[in-house]
């Protein structure tokens, strides 16, 4: 099991969000925003962590966590992010949904033979 493929959150209370889409087509410079977006994500104050998975079929969902609304609010309000937003609604996706959630309960489970 890779133990790098899940967030490591605190307890709760925190916030999610949940960002499904599909990608389009278009390709250019997708891979290299998207690192960029999880790489200055991870510089903002009250970022926790992200998981992500894409199917073949393009279908995509990444999980954001923080520790505020606040948080989320100063996040989507950074420039670079508000560029990346901007590229995806007239290139990257042909579709997406945001869903905010505060995380009021967690658990988990690792399996050691996997």
């Amino acid at each position: 099991m890779n133990e790098a493929r899940f967030a490591k959150t605190p307890q709760p209370p925190y916030w999610a969000v949940i960002f499904t889409n599909q990608r389009s087509a278009a390709d250019t410079g997708y891979a290299d925003m998207a690192a960029r977006m999880v790489e200055l994500a991870a510089q903002q104050p009250g970022f926790l962590g992200v998981e992500s998975t894409r199917d073949a079929e393009g279908l995509g969902i990444t999980v954001s966590y923080w520790e505020s609304e606040q948080a989320i609010a100063d996040w989507k309000a950074n420039a670079e992010h508000q560029i990346a937003r901007s590229m995806g609604r007239s290139a990257w996706y042909a579709g997406f949904e945001v869903r905010v959630a505060r995380v009021e309960r967690a658990y988990s489970m690792r399996r050691d033979d996997t």
